[in-house]
């Protein structure tokens, strides 16, 4: 079957005719038990859940809601959603009651799927009375009516809804690492060209399995988790929580895993604990331990079985991504925007150039304009943004490319690098201008380091604020730990300055020791860091830092 021009619905009534008794998904529901669907199992819920959405009445292509964590359910309503003629929202499952509030109101939602939520009571506040909601049997407690209820009274939606190409699907907000959130419009032919050109290029088909936990609500995970299973017909396994992570790996044995840096990194930070980087660099050198070594090392992770390792969202360090590919994981790194529904750049196996973000995926254009931004456009380029044409003029170029806000060149292989965001890019006291990812990245570098923010407008040089890795944080108590780790730091600092212009080198790296969390809003729900909100937050003590004259400041 050519999926390539086969819409989402489409493939959803495929997989109900062709794989009905196949095992889909496998979803934990507590103390190690699980509920198994089949393809016709889901299909069939999606379509009994499409029925109850008719017997509303609703407007035609009314927008409904979705909040929750990863889970079987959620897949089932996205289908159900667009059997019923309506458009699908998700909304991050970490949001705050003020950002629900803005979401539901814009998009101007009149029902709202509440499923497995960590804090449902800060959010609760945001659901104006007026929204009707619908619970998953995972969902915290609550008075709505339940999945489970409605799928046992309604009957199955009959026969082969049909959507148009062109039609709008969803309508996805940004995670907002600045300011409000934006709705981005994305149509059912830009999630078919996205999905079926993803599993084209990656070469996957019925027999890989794939653990989703990054959320859905992000285009990275819904086009090659969500809807990638769909295309390629693969096992999905969800999460129970972060405690069982471990467990939820090692049911599932992915043969595809993706992440984001943030977590890379605390998986790698989580090996280094256990065995100290020198030592297992230096068994990894001896031939008869190394092909040992490495299966250890990975089966630990769960990540034994995977063929196929992905990173996207934000860049990952080379130092990291060479220390997984030494492991013999090979790690590809992706890039794409809500914008185009995540389907832009991939490295290929084989192809891969540490630094670079790869080449453009089939049906992609892309061009570096005088300004040095990276351009591209595809049939998986979004509509524009919901309610805001002024924006969507704004993002792109006369002949119709989208401005990623990226700055990047390329390669005699084609492949991309992306060397800052034109955004992020600020200016010193000298009238230099610094872009700050390339000096994070080599930062990053350092095994103690969990995430790093270059700063410095207006001041006469760069510096770098830095969080530890949460294993590291408690052994700062210990005097002589905590003078080694600024010996390495001072040492760092040393390296870092020899590698860039003299305008860039750092004056100082301060160690702060507060959390950056979703929860504090210091990073967007893709664990992506909010700039302006980690300047912000110690702007006040910045000038007093470099009055100092320190490389290393414990804040």
């Amino acid at each position: 079957m050519d999926t390539a021009k086969k819409l989402p619905l489409e493939m959803v009534y495929h997989r109900e005719a062709t794989m009905a008794d196949s095992l889909y998904m496998t979803q934990p529901i507590g103390d190690g038990k699980v509920v198994q669907y089949t393809w016709g199992r889901a299909v069939d819920e999606a379509r009994r859940m499409a029925s109850y959405l008719k017997s509303l009445n609703l407007p035609e292509k009314s927008r409904i809601g979705l909040i929750s964590k990863n889970c079987a359910q959620w897949v089932m309503t996205d289908w159900a959603i667009w059997m019923a003629g309506h458009i699908s929202v998700p909304l991050y499952p970490t949001l705050n009651a003020d950002t629900v509030n803005y979401i539901l109101d814009h998009a101007g939602c009149e029902v709202l799927f509440v499923g497995k939520l960590d804090d449902w009571d800060m959010m609760k506040p945001g659901v104006p009375d007026s929204v009707r909601c619908i619970s998953y049997p995972l969902s915290p407690p609550n008075d709505f009516e339940t999945w489970d209820d409605i799928v046992a009274k309604y009957p199955p939606l009959e026969g082969k809804t049909e959507r148009e190409p062109e039609e709008l699907a969803t309508i996805v907000y940004t995670s907002g690492s600045t300011g409000r959130p934006k709705g981005v419009m994305l149509s059912f032919n830009n999630m078919a060209f996205a999905a079926a050109g993803g599993i084209e290029t990656l070469g996957v088909g019925p027999g890989e399995r794939m653990l989703s936990y990054l959320p859905l609500a992000h285009v990275f995970e819904r086009t090659f988790v969500e809807l990638g299973s769909l295309y390629a017909g693969f096992e999905l396994y969800f999460a129970e929580s972060l405690d069982t992570f471990v467990q939820d790996l090692q049911r599932a044995q992915p043969t595809l895993f993706l992440s984001v840096p943030r977590l890379w990194v605390k998986f790698q930070h989580g090996v280094l604990q256990k065995v100290p980087k020198q030592k297992l660099e230096r068994l990894l050198k001896i031939p008869v331990v190394s092909k040992l070594i490495k299966k250890k090392v990975l089966k630990g992770l769960g990540l034994d079985k995977v063929k196929l390792a992905g990173s996207g969202s934000a860049p990952l360090s080379n130092d990291v991504l060479d220390w997984y590919r030494n492991l013999g994981l090979e790690l590809l790194e992706g890039y794409g925007m809500s914008e185009n529904f995540a389907y832009s750049h991939m490295n290929k196996p084989g192809r891969t150039r540490t630094g670079y973000v790869g080449e453009a995926l089939p049906g992609v254009e892309v061009r570096i304009s005088e300004q040095g931004e990276v351009l591209v456009k595809s049939p998986a380029t979004m509509m524009g943004y919901y309610k805001d044409e002024e924006k969507t003029r704004e993002t792109f170029t006369e002949d119709g490319f989208l401005k990623t806000g990226d700055k990047g060149e390329i390669d005699d292989m084609g492949r991309l690098k992306l060397t800052g965001r034109i955004k992020e890019i600020f200016k010193t006291s000298k009238g230099k201008y610094i872009a700050p990812a390339p000096i994070e990245n080599r930062l990053m570098a350092h095994d103690a380091i969990e995430m790093v923010c270059v700063s410095g407008a207006n001041q006469t040089q760069p510096h770098a604020l830095v969080l530890l890795g949460e294993e590291i944080r408690p052994q700062m108590a210990d005097a002589g730990f905590r003078k080694e780790i600024e010996e390495s730091f001072k040492k760092l600092i040393a390296d870092v300055n020899k590698t860039v212009d003299p305008h860039e080198q750092l004056a100082f790296i301060t160690v702060v020791s507060d959390e950056w969390s979703i929860e504090n809003s210091f990073l967007t729900p893709t664990l992506k860091l909010k700039r302006n909100v980690v300047e912000d937050a110690y702007q006040a003590k910045v000038d007093n830092w470099y009055a100092q004259k320190q490389p290393v400041i414990w804040q």
